[in-house]
């Protein structure tokens, strides 16, 4: 014989019970008025029993009229109870909530994890000005170190939940590695993903920052790669690309990070062949070595070293300036590793040049070196030529951008070096105002033009070379930046038939003017399913690897000298948050999971 459901038997709470066994319905449940105990089972049976055995003396001198009122009064007071239960059930979240957006601002702003005490304090004495009867609330907002380092991991958590549940959706996916040491020497290993779902939609996240307390060989390198690909859930044969800073133990044929990735993929049966590339701006930067001109940036260094190294000489350089009335009052310091600074201080030397040998003069100074006319003419180049390099940096830099834009980027830099060269050597100086200033300040000696136009061929050349790896991938990239003007026979069998129809078909033409390249490849239609996919793991590559650098700028913010004792745990988890882009933490999910927890105010004063 079946077992009988009860909540299958459609029984209802009948309002006369109210009055006669004081009972009332609270969330489907008949609940006792006088006691507060629920009944399981909703039949008048068992309330009569529930009321004549507990409470049937109390009420027996009532008449109905008098039950009628005692049960209205009861009602009221347990919605009361009620409500003010939800109000503190509401109270209790919203200091929770309240503690985790306020730790996720002291993430992303850098600063320490004991902040939230003196923020706490500050909105407590605000508090106590504007609204003393809220201070109670304020009060119950934990923001202890403790509490703050705890919200953080848990911001964390979520939002690489976020990144995995993404992941899953990724058609295809690439990565970007890069190397730097923190304030206590030890190597961090930055990695950052971009992944395009099925929808061509591109994530650009951070992924991991591990350390490396031992070696950092290739196959150290790969282990903690690996395991992070892993971590994701990501299947090996829709890695795309391989994005690095070009260091022996990143790109060695044998043992580096990229060869270990490719016998990866071969043991995983990846069809598809990694893509590896040595990051463009970093090549760029490389690049302006060619000109070999370091002479004239030594000697322009140790004069500026000269003027900013002693505090009494910088005080009378600026004093000096001032009483000049120059344009400008300080000289820029120039580190080596800080790429554009090297063009600053070349304009503003090249610019105070005559202040500075005056002032270099006044302290007994040789200045002949700094007087040479050809020394002079080496320097205006230099300056023009360094100015031109830092403006491609510049458009290289940045989160999201498309592979294929940066390619166009460099491709027109060596158009210009070839149109330089050319006019370089017939003195036209149209695109150089620094050496045109020189050219018309010329006494004796004519202007080297011959001789820096050989500099800038050198620079031509470093740049085919460096970029020889991309110009393998022209087809590829420009299939993405300008499908319509592709030659269909030149292109890959699988892609020519939808190449055709994309070509012929004047509605897409008309999208892709109206979009641009980028944003023009989410529109292609599901019929093009094999450019769909070019497209996406074109999308899906790094150009280069400034999100990583941009990390380590983040990562020496957080990690100082006063913070060096940051867990590893800690650092990363800030990193998350502070770099996040796409992904945003969902505070409500995580106060929800919390279990709907209440701060007491005796907790919350510790």
């Amino acid at each position: 014989m079946a077992k009988r459901k009860v909540d299958t038997e459609n029984r209802g709470f009948q309002t006369r019970w109210e009055s006669e066994y004081m009972f009332t319905k609270v969330a489907g449940k008949p609940v006792c008025l006088l006691c507060g105990e629920s009944v399981a089972v909703l039949k008048e049976y068992n309330l009569r029993r529930h009321y004549e055995t507990k409470h049937a003396d109390k009420n027996k001198n009532m008449d109905m009229e008098q039950r009628l009122q005692k049960a209205e009064e009861l009602k009221r007071g347990l919605k009361s109870r009620q409500a003010l239960f939800k109000k503190a059930k509401s109270q209790g979240q919203a200091a929770v909530k309240a503690s985790f957006i306020l730790a996720e601002e002291i993430a992303k702003s850098a600063r320490p994890f004991t902040e939230g005490d003196f923020i706490k304090n500050c909105m407590i004495k605000v508090c106590d000005e504007v609204c003393p009867e809220k201070r109670q609330l304020f009060l119950n907002v934990s923001l202890s170190r403790n509490t703050i380092a705890e919200r953080v991991d848990q911001l964390s958590i979520n939002l690489k939940e976020q990144l995995v549940k993404k992941g899953k959706d990724f058609i295809a996916y690439s990565l970007a590695v890069d190397e730097s040491t923190d304030i206590s020497d030890i190597a961090q290993l930055s990695i950052f993903i971009r992944g395009v779902d099925s929808n061509l939609s591109v994530t650009e996240e951070f992924l991991a920052l591990r350390p490396m307390h031992g070696t950092n060989t290739g196959h150290d390198l790969y282990e903690e790669v690996s395991r992070c690909v892993n971590e994701m859930e990501l299947p090996w044969e829709k890695l795309v690309g391989l994005t690095t800073d070009g260091a022996p133990a990143m790109c060695g044929h044998r043992s580096g990070l990229v060869a270990k990735i490719r016998e990866k993929m071969q043991e995983e049966n990846a069809t598809g062949e990694l893509t590896a590339y040595h990051c463009i701006i970093h090549q760029e930067a490389l690049c302006g070595k060619a000109l070999k001109m370091e002479h004239v940036m030594s000697i322009i260094t140790r004069t500026v070293n000269f003027i900013r190294a002693k505090g009494l000489n910088h005080r009378q350089f600026k004093a000096f300036l001032t009483e000049l009335e120059t344009e400008h009052g300080d000289l820029p310091y120039h580190t080596e590793v800080r790429w554009l600074s090297q063009g600053k201080v070349l304009q503003r030397c090249f610019e105070l040049r005559e202040e500075i040998c005056l002032f270099l003069d006044s302290k007994g100074k040789d200045t002949t070196q700094l007087r040479d006319e050809m020394f002079l003419c080496e320097m205006a180049f230099l300056c023009d030529i360094t100015s031109h390099l830092n403006a491609i940096n510049l458009q290289l830099q940045g989160r999201d951008r498309v592979i294929s834009d940066m390619y166009s980027t460099v491709k027109a830099f060596k158009t210009k070096l070839t149109l330089w060269e050319t006019q370089m050597r017939k003195e036209n100086l149209s695109h150089f105002p620094s050496c045109q200033t020189m050219k018309e300040k010329l006494s004796t000696s004519a202007f080297p033009s011959t001789q820096l136009a050989d500099k800038i061929g050198m620079l031509a050349a470093d740049f085919r070379r460096r970029f020889a790896d991309f110009e393998a991938q022209k087809s590829r990239l420009e299939l993405l930046g300008n499908p319509f003007a592709v030659d269909v026979e030149s292109s890959p069998p699988n892609l020519q038939m939808e190449l055709i129809d994309l070509q012929c078909n004047d509605a897409l033409r008309a999208k892709y003017a109206a979009v641009g390249a980028a944003e023009f490849a989410r529109f292609l239609p599901g019929t093009m399913p094999q450019l769909r996919i070019q497209a996406a793991q074109t999308l899906s590559m790094f150009g280069s690897t400034y999100l990583c650098e941009q990390l380590f700028s983040l990562m020496n913010l957080n990690k100082t000298s006063h913070r060096s004792r940051l867990t590893a745990e800690h650092l990363h988890s800030i990193l998350r948050i502070s770099s996040a882009q796409s992904l945003t933490p969902n505070i409500d999910e995580l106060v929800e999971k919390m279990g709907h927890h209440q701060v007491s105010p005796s907790t919350s004063n510790k």
